[in-house]
């Protein structure tokens, strides 16, 4: 029998989309940043084989309060605590520099609930996927290079998650001489 998402899943797509219509990716292609926030719903859903709604809507709302003028509030309002709690823990700190956020990123992932470790691994692999055909404009290849080493960095500190992400990161890292 097959499953469909619900209204609500639906109403965050749109959501999501609508925030982030604006935004692109550093792409050379420029591609619409809501492609990456889709792409993280959708690996958790078909290749991670996770169910949770409350975790595939938080991915499609992973980057909005950090990106966009959306609020954690806005978020709670609109699609409830547990997704604003979701959402909330995978959320950088635009107050803080950004090496401190990176620095953050790597000490507070393996402290992360194991929903909030699904996200990041997923979008960890979404970025990685990415930066293994596009180098940012603007970017160095040392700074690619340093991209590869710092997400290593946090996914390791992410592992016992999810095998079937994992591999496929793995797999990222070993190509790039990281393992």
């Amino acid at each position: 029998m097959a499953t469909y998402p619900s209204a609500k899943f639906m109403e965050c797509l749109q959501y999501a989309a609508f925030k982030h219509r604006q935004q692109r990716r550093k792409d050379p292609l420029e591609t619409p940043y809501v492609n990456h926030v889709i792409n993280v719903s959708t690996i958790l859903s078909v290749e991670a084989c996770i169910t949770d709604e409350g975790v595939l809507m938080a991915a499609l709302l992973h980057d909005v309060v950090e990106d966009t003028d959306a609020s954690f509030e806005d978020v709670e309002k609109l699609f409830g605590p547990d997704v604003c709690g979701l959402v909330r823990e995978v959320t950088d700190d635009k107050s803080l520099e950004k090496q401190e956020r990176k620095r953050l990123q790597i000490k507070n992932a393996a402290k992360s609930s194991c929903r909030a470790k699904l996200i990041k691994l997923a979008d960890k692999l979404d970025n990685l996927r990415d930066l293994q055909v596009n180098t940012p404009t603007g970017w160095t290849e040392e700074r690619r290079e340093q991209y590869f080493i710092w997400a290593k960095m946090v996914v390791d500190n992410l592992r016992g998650t999810n095998a079937n992400l994992e591999l496929k990161l793995d797999e990222i890292f070993r190509q790039r001489g990281l393992l």
